[in-house]
């Protein structure tokens, strides 16, 4: 099994700026082609791309900012879209492993998988092409040719969580996951705790979609939790997430003063017009996109590794929109929390018999 575990201090973060292209990208299937070890490279001489999952490069949130990291490095690199930089979209599961088998005879010098889905795939990928370099996000895959892209995702959701806590008017507040899986365990776990560890009288609604790109699915669950009196809803759901936006909207229309906490990425504008996101946990997928190729065009990529993004390095946060709605109070005692979960006075939970513990010592 893999035994090294690094975390990349990243100087990058505060510099990316972050720019949406959203233009659909092709290629051709070069049976032919050889396998090219991406040791290192310059300018156009290197090549990066990554294949989504089944949400799309434009689903708001983790597929869309992965892109994102891509098409700044991509930019700053004077790399050509398409030639030096490019995705390819799986609309379906089944399309994960040719999608990834193109790109390698494309001659990519890296290729990421985007989502813990797409793990089977990369690693039979990864075993068919050995001097191919391979990444992926959120998820292990013990191979020299594999780099490993991990986040505490439940640290940022312990911050949103508190948010919720403070926020809710009802004492009661929801949780939307997509495929119920030790990852969106991790924002679930997370998320509770914040909640508890400031309003332990607060009731929290859970439930899975099993479906990371069905809105019709977020909408149905969000109408449930809403009519229930939840006020508050935190969704980690990629594209189902959208129905939840949907549902928001629709209600705060008719009066209600409903809220979602968006995920992934600063979702304020998914929210619009009607104004419904009280804020998101950012998980910075184009921060870890961006830093893991420029390690590899430098000639170090960082093979069997795991490369983990938390709090620390600024993997995880909140939004910087949060104060549009979040008052100075609760972003102080947010800054609290941010404290010691960074300093080690605290560990946000990521699973739930962590969580049983954590609650031990809720008051």
């Amino acid at each position: 099994m893999m035994n090294k575990k690094k975390t990349i201090l990243s100087a990058l973060a505060a510099g990316l700026t972050l720019s949406t292209v959203l233009a659909a990208c092709g290629g051709d299937d070069n049976e032919g082609g050889s396998s090219s070890n991406g040791e290192g490279g310059e300018g156009g001489d290197f090549k990066v791309a990554m294949v989504t999952d089944t949400g799309g490069v434009d689903d708001k949130s983790f597929n869309q900012s992965a892109w994102e990291g891509l098409t700044k490095f991509g930019q700053d690199n004077d790399l050509t879209e398409n030639e030096g930089y490019k995705y390819l979209q799986s609309a379906k599961q089944a399309d994960y492993q040719p999608n990834l088998q193109q790109l390698a005879r494309d001659n990519f010098n890296l290729i990421y998988g985007i989502g813990f889905l797409m793990a089977e795939d990369v690693q039979k990928v990864a075993e068919q092409f050995p001097d191919n370099n391979f990444a992926i996000v959120d998820m292990v895959v013990d191979a020299p040719n594999v780099a490993s892209i991990t986040f505490k995702e439940q640290e940022g959701s312990f911050l949103v969580g508190v948010i919720a806590g403070l926020s809710t008017t009802t004492d009661k507040v929801g949780f939307i996951g997509g495929v119920e899986s030790d990852l969106i365990k991790k924002f679930e776990n997370g998320f509770k705790a914040g909640v508890m560890a400031v309003n332990p009288e607060a009731t929290i609604d859970v439930k899975y979609a099993e479906d990371f790109n069905s809105a019709e699915k977020g909408t149905a669950i969000a109408s449930g939790m809403y009519g229930s009196g939840s006020d508050i809803i935190y969704h980690a759901a990629g594209g189902t997430g959208v129905g939840v936006f949907t549902e928001a909207k629709n209600r705060k229309k008719n009066g209600e003063e409903v809220w979602v906490i968006g995920v992934d990425r600063d979702q304020y504008e998914e929210g619009l017009p009607e104004d419904v996101t009280l804020t998101s946990m950012v998980k910075r997928v184009d921060t870890a996109t961006y830093d893991v190729s420029k390690q590899t065009m430098d000639g170090e990529f960082p093979g069997g590794e795991i490369i983990e993004f938390g709090l620390k390095d600024d993997g995880v946060g909140i939004a910087e929109t949060s104060d549009k709605h979040v008052s100075k109070e609760i972003l102080d005692k947010v800054e609290e929390y941010r404290t010691q979960l960074v300093d080690g006075e605290l560990t946000a939970p990521a699973t739930d018999a962590e969580f049983e513990e954590f609650m031990k010592n809720v008051k």
